[in-house]
């Protein structure tokens, strides 16, 4: 397949690039420093865009099978100021519209279009309820980042393109992404769950991440939101406790609530919630995880 690719040089864009490649797909990067990744993927095509528009790269559809749209900036890079949570919310509705806008112009439409979209869609919620795909959005800041992030490329399926939306989980992945920052102080010997640990956390390894999307690519009958997440998520205690046996240290300090405000201001919220998502719709399909469990998933990475 031709598969033109926003996103690629992020964590998970980067091994989903990588993959393809290597299973002798066409990939095409959509990238504002196309120059500056070149160099870390030979085989892909890298283009130059502005994050907004179509101009200089509308080219690309006209040979696209398909279109993987992650971009949009980190939501765990920077404390959550004003500015930085209009950043987060504008830089996914507007690369969201630029390929909209792209495909709508384009005489060949692509046949598929992965969007991305986070768990965070049901909100910040530290109940036990299991969330399928059919779960209503929260209300929170990500929340409302999510449905609108989904809303801006549904416009595509009224031009006969299938859309998949992919709600991800907590990415693990030993190279970037949250476990490096998470591992770290139980590698000095200062972690522990956070909060009161009951809140779940909804994990998925990221080979599953990406074989998972490969699967939706290939799956003609894959329409709609589906949870990227593993089919076991687990209580914040019981992931801290993995980690600390997968790094051979102990998980003796939790992390007391106001700690975390102080810290990260309106973004604790997210560490102290979660969901407890379930890949039903993935796995109805007949998509089989490679890592179910996390401590073995940990043990893999770490």
């Amino acid at each position: 397949m031709n598969i033109l690719l926003t996103g690629g040089t992020g964590l998970i864009g980067s091994a989903l690039t990588r993959c393809l490649l290597a299973d002798g797909h066409h990939v095409s990067i959509l990238s504002r420093s196309p120059q500056k990744y070149a160099a870390d993927f030979p085989g892909a095509e890298l283009l130059k865009w502005d994050g907004r528009t179509p101009d200089g790269w509308a080219h690309a559809l006209t040979r696209a099978d398909a279109v993987v749209n992650l971009a949009g900036a980190g939501v765990a890079d920077k404390r959550w100021t004003p500015a930085r949570k209009r950043l987060i919310l504008d830089s996914r509705m507007n690369a969201g519209h630029a390929l909209q806008k792209a495909i709508e112009q384009s005489a060949h439409k692509p046949a598929v279009l992965i969007q991305s979209s986070a768990v965070g869609y049901y909100g910040e919620n530290p109940g036990d309820t299991p969330l399928t795909e059919d779960a209503p959005p929260g209300d929170d800041f990500l929340a409302r980042v999510c449905v609108e992030w989904e809303a801006s490329t549904a416009a595509v399926e009224s031009l006969g393109v299938r859309r998949a939306i992919i709600r991800t989980g907590v990415v693990l992945a030993a190279n970037g992404g949250a476990l490096p920052r998470m591992a770290l102080p139980f590698r000095f010997f200062a972690g522990g769950r956070i909060g009161s640990g009951k809140q779940w956390t909804p994990w998925i390894h990221i080979a599953d991440e990406v074989a998972a999307i490969c699967f939706l690519l290939e799956n003609d009958s894959a329409h709609g939101a589906f949870n990227l997440s593993a089919p076991n998520p687990v209580p914040n205690a019981e992931f801290s406790r993995a980690l600390a046996q997968a790094l051979h240290r102990p998980a003796l300090f939790p992390v007391p609530p106001p700690a975390l405000k102080i810290m990260f201001g309106e973004m604790a919220g997210v560490l102290l919630g979660g969901q407890r998502a379930i890949p039903q719709k993935l796995q109805s399909l007949g998509f089989t995880f490679q890592f179910s469990d996390v401590a073995a998933a940990l043990r893999d990475l770490l």
